[in-house]
């Protein structure tokens, strides 16, 4: 998983502002969902004014029409007032088109309730679409179109690539179930090796130094036997890293140990793991590891008694580290995959974002990026199940998402009916 720092967040945000300009759809957001109307009968764009009820006002002629989405307590609904002459109307025809990003459509029908018509569906979120009224009465047929865009910019795709915005799609996944243990990384036992004369005798070359890597067979010295006086070399066992050296040129070979090998191309982890841990982890387990900004996968190779008697078990994992970026002694932290859920939709978490009271992503539709608010599920820390808000199939932002919300409260997009 990626770490972005303040200081690469803030380069890559003035990039995105230093590419831009940006094209707000929908006009000016900070007029909230419904910003301008386009009457049918000419082109004419106007500001739209605001009715007795707090909704959006159309008029044509002597006829007008109050249009609010009304949500204190209750799911949105769409509510609307008909006056002819000043007098409410009850059977009017009313129709409601909402085009979303991506095309899909939501038709409301209305039908009278108490002093209103109201709409026959929920106003589901985000309230950012385009919008088609038609409205019959006494024989003749009145539209209004108007934008009502929140939560949602433009901004080209080149401009988004140098500003590492990237997408994935939105699928199904396995959610990890972990149980968190701790331990510490350690050389191999059979890995070290403290190397010492098969004879006593002189020691007449050193081949090697502290620090110094070497291969299996590789000559460390040459040392001649006090008895035959012949000469015979210390060779490594295994490829290696010198650990220590006391050995030099002069100095005679007896009992004392002259080079000591270590092999950290792998080491191990022992994770102490408490009763109740113990019993749902088993051998071969998947783990991940993470120590600093260091991270890796691997998996429980065994599982035995502490040797102290002490009440735990100790959980081996071995971590890879021919890279060599991993050193012993170093705190580790382990998360053991004791079950795998396989869920219908799921989205990584470095796409989550707040939006007002909400849980976000933001799907890519062409050039646009667009809120969608999310109820969310289970999660194991990496990718969260998402239970609705989204479809498998949709394109979403993954890396640096936090420039497309920077990018849509920058333009100042409010939530007013």
């Amino acid at each position: 998983m990626k770490t972005f720092t303040y200081t690469t967040q803030a380069a890559l945000a003035a990039l995105l502002i230093a590419l831009s300009p940006i094209s707000y759809a929908g006009g000016d957001h900070g007029h909230g969902h419904d910003d301008h109307v386009e009457e049918s009968h000419d082109d004419h764009v106007e500001e739209v004014s605001q009715g007795p009820n707090g909704g959006k006002l159309f008029t044509n002629g002597d006829l007008s029409l109050e249009l609010a989405i009304f949500e204190q307590g209750i799911p949105p609904e769409y509510r609307a007032w008909v006056s002819d002459h000043g007098v409410a109307v009850k059977n009017a025809q009313l129709t409601v088109t909402l085009t979303r990003l991506g095309g899909q459509k939501n038709v409301f029908k209305f039908s009278p309730k108490g002093d209103y018509l109201l709409g026959d569906g929920v106003v589901t979120e985000p309230h950012s679409f385009d919008v088609e009224i038609e409205l019959s009465h006494n024989g003749e047929t009145h539209q209004w179109e108007f934008e009502s865009h929140e939560g949602r910019t433009e901004i080209e795709n080149d401009i988004a690539e140098k500003a590492g915005i990237s997408t994935t799609i939105a699928g199904p996944i396995q959610i990890k179930q972990t149980e968190t243990v701790y331990g510490k990384t350690a050389t191999e036992h059979t890995k070290i090796s403290h190397l010492k004369a098969r004879f006593p005798g002189l020691v007449l070359k050193v081949n090697a130094e502290i620090g110094d890597s070497v291969k299996q067979g590789q000559t460390l010295a040459t040392i001649e036997s006090n008895e035959s006086l012949l000469r015979y070399t210390l060779k490594a066992p295994f490829d290696g890293v010198i650990t220590a050296r006391h050995a030099n040129p002069g100095e005679l070979a007896d009992e004392q140990v002259l080079f000591t090998l270590a092999d950290y191309s792998q080491l191990w982890v022992e994770f102490q793991a408490f009763p109740q841990q113990a019993k749902s982890m088993r051998i071969g387990q998947k783990v991940m590891l993470a120590s600093d900004a260091q991270s890796a996968s691997s998996s429980i190779q065994h599982l035995i008694p502490s040797p102290e008697g002490k009440p735990y078990l100790l959980a081996g994992v071995p971590i890879d580290n021919k890279d060599g970026q991993w050193i012993p002694g170093a705190m580790v932290t382990g998360q053991v995959v004791i079950a795998e859920d396989q869920v219908d939709l799921a989205v990584d978490n470095r796409a989550l974002q707040s939006f007002r009271d909400w849980s976000v992503v933001f799907i890519k539709i062409g050039d646009q990026y667009e809120i969608r608010p999310l109820e969310l599920g289970r999660s194991d820390g990496e990718f969260t199940e998402v239970l609705s808000g989204l479809k498998a199939g949709d394109e979403y932002v993954v890396e640096n998402s936090y420039l497309i919300k920077a990018d849509i409260e920058k333009a100042g997009a409010s939530h007013d009916h």
